[in-house]
C-alpha cells in the first residue's frame, strides 16, 4: 500500500466495540468488496469494503471476517480469511498478503485461507443463535450492482433458511460516526495533503487552463504524498459550471473574469478528506464576486460554530438557513418582507442555496451515521455553505473538515487558505510558507 502502516490497535478497538453490540450467540460476516470489471478483460481499481477495513485494516479483495464472541471454540471467535496466494498470482499481480501480514496488520489470531470458509462457517452458523449480515444502507445510495456482502446474504438464507437474521448496518453507522484518535489523525493527513495540492495549483490558475489541467495537478500532488486516490470524484467548475452542483465534467476552459469552484479531497489510508475553494481565474475577484464570497464565508463560521455536543442536524439546517436569508438580503438577491411572509416549508434561501450544510465524513466522505443522532464530540461534519446565482453566471462555495469536540469545534482544514486576501496573495506571487511535507 502506498500509505504508511496503521497501528492495529485501532481495528482490535473497533471489533471489541462491535462485540459489545452484539446480542448473546450472535454470529457476524463481513465481505470484502468485488473487484469491478469495466469491458473486456479490464478491471477497476479495487477499493475496499469501508465497514471490512474499519474492523480489520485489510485492504485486499476476497477477504471476509468472521465475529463469533460466544463460539465454544475460542479460536473461531474471530476469523479472518483471505485469498490463498500462488507462484501464477505472484508473477502477474504481485504478492498478495501472507497469513502472518494479515494477522499483524488486522490484530486477529485466526486465520485461514478462503477456500476454508464454506464449511468452517457452516459448523459455526449451527452453534449461534443468530446470523448478523452487513449492508450498504447509505440514505442516499442507490444500490444497483449486487454487492458481495447481498450475495453471501443471499446463500446464507438459502443455506440456513431457519436462522434468525439481523442487520449490521445500523450497529456499523453508530460505531463508525465517532471517530478515535488514531481515525482522525489519518484524516488530517488526508488533509494536510490536500492542503498541499490547493497551494500548489493556485499557482498554475490562469486564463485559458482548461478543468482538467487543474485536476491533473491537484491529482498528481496526491500521489506524491501517498494518498491512492482522490476521496470522490473532484468538481473542477468555472464560470456557469460553479453552479453545477455535482458538476464532474471538468472540460471546460476557463475565461478571464470567471471564478473556478473546485470540491475536491485526497483520501488516506481509505479515510477521506473533503475541502472546495472558489478562487479567480484572472487572480483577483470582482467587487460582485468578492462580496458574495464573503457572505459565504461568513455563514460558514457561524454555521461552524453551531456544531457542538447536543445540537441536532434538523435545529442546526434551521439555524443556519436564517443565517443564510439575512447574507441574501444583504447581497439584494432576497427581500426582507418577503422572507417575513414565506412558506415554513418552502424557504426562499433554497432557490440559491439548494444543498446540504454538513454532512458526517470518515471512511467515506459521505459517512454514515443516524441523522437523528444529537451530535457527540469526535464526529467529522463538513461545512459547506454556498450561494449560486445563476442570472449572474457564477456560484461560490466553501467547504472545512470540523470535529466536533467537548469544548469548541476544531476546524481541521484551518490552515487550508480561505480568506480573499490569501487567495488572490498566493494567486499572484505571495510568499507560501506553509510546510509541505504531508
Amino acid at each position: 500500500m502506498k500509505y504508511e502502516p496503521i497501528d492495529p490497535s485501532l481495528f482490535v478497538e473497533n471489533r471489541r466495540r462491535l462485540r459489545a453490540h452484539l446480542e448473546p450467540g450472535a454470529l457476524a460476516v463481513f465481505n470484502s468488496n468485488d473487484v469491478l470489471p469495466t469491458n473486456a478483460d479490464g478491471l477497476r481499481c479495487f477499493i475496499q469494503n469501508s465497514d471490512l477495513f474499519y474492523l480489520t485494516g485489510i485492504d485486499q479483495e476476497e477477504s471476509i471476517l468472521v465475529l463469533f464472541p460466544d463460539s465454544p471454540d475460542p479460536a473461531q471467535r474471530e476469523m479472518l480469511f483471505i485469498q490463498e496466494t500462488s507462484p501464477e498470482i505472484a508473477l502477474w499481480q504481485g504478492d498478495t498478503y501472507t497469513k502472518e501480514q494479515a494477522s499483524a496488520i488486522s490484530g486477529i489470531q485466526t486465520v485461514h485461507w478462503l477456500p476454508e470458509f464454506s464449511r468452517t462457517f457452516r459448523g459455526m452458523a449451527f452453534d449461534a443463535r443468530s446470523i448478523w449480515l452487513n449492508s450498504n444502507e447509505h440514505l442516499r445510495a442507490e444500490v444497483i450492482v449486487e454487492t458481495r456482502d447481498m450475495r453471501f446474504a443471499h446463500w446464507c438464507k438459502k443455506t440456513f433458511p431457519l436462522h434468525r437474521y439481523e442487520r449490521l448496518a445500523p450497529v456499523m453507522h453508530h460505531l463508525r460516526a465517532v471517530k478515535s484518535p488514531i481515525e482522525i489523525d489519518l484524516i488530517r493527513r488526508a488533509i494536510h495533503i490536500t492542503e498541499n495540492a490547493f497551494r500548489n495549483v493556485l499557482k498554475s490558475i490562469r486564463p485559458g487552463i482548461w478543468e482538467f489541467e487543474i485536476e491533473a495537478e491537484i491529482t498528481g500532488e496526491f500521489l506524491k504524498n501517498r494518498s491512492n486516490r482522490s476521496a470522490f470524484l473532484p468538481i473542477m467548475a468555472s464560470g456557469p459550471n460553479s453552479c453545477v452542483l455535482h458538476y464532474e465534467k471538468n472540460d471546460r476552459q476557463c475565461q478571464a473574469g470567471e471564478v473556478i469552484l473546485m470540491d475536491f479531497g485526497a483520501e488516506y489510508a481509505n479515510y477521506a478528506s473533503d475541502v472546495t475553494r472558489t478562487v479567480p481565474v484572472s487572480g483577483r475577484f470582482t467587487p460582485r464576486q468578492k462580496a458574495v464570497y464573503n457572505a459565504v464565508l461568513r455563514v460558514q463560521r457561524a454555521a461552524t460554530n453551531l456544531l457542538r455536543p447536543g445540537a441536532t442536524l434538523t435545529g442546526y439546517i434551521k439555524n443556519v438557513g436564517r443565517i443564510m436569508e439575512d447574507e441574501l438580503i444583504g447581497l439584494g438577491l432576497l427581500e426582507s418582507a418577503a422572507v417575513k411572509n414565506q412558506p415554513e416549508n418552502a424557504p426562499l434561501y433554497k432557490k440559491y442555496f439548494m444543498h446540504g450544510i454538513s454532512h458526517l465524513m470518515g471512511i467515506d466522505v459521505h459517512d454514515v451515521g443516524n441523522r437523528h443522532r444529537p451530535f457527540e464530540a469526535g464526529m467529522i461534519f463538513t461545512c459547506e455553505p454556498g450561494i449560486y446565482i445563476r442570472e449572474e453566471g457564477f456560484g461560490i462555495r466553501l467547504e472545512n473538515d470540523i470535529l466536533i469536540s467537548s469544548d469548541s469545534p476544531v476546524d481541521l482544514t484551518a490552515d487550508i487558505p480561505i480568506e480573499v486576501e490569501e487567495i488572490e496573495d498566493l494567486m499572484n506571487g505571495g510568499n507560501d510558507t506553509a510546510p509541505k511535507k504531508a
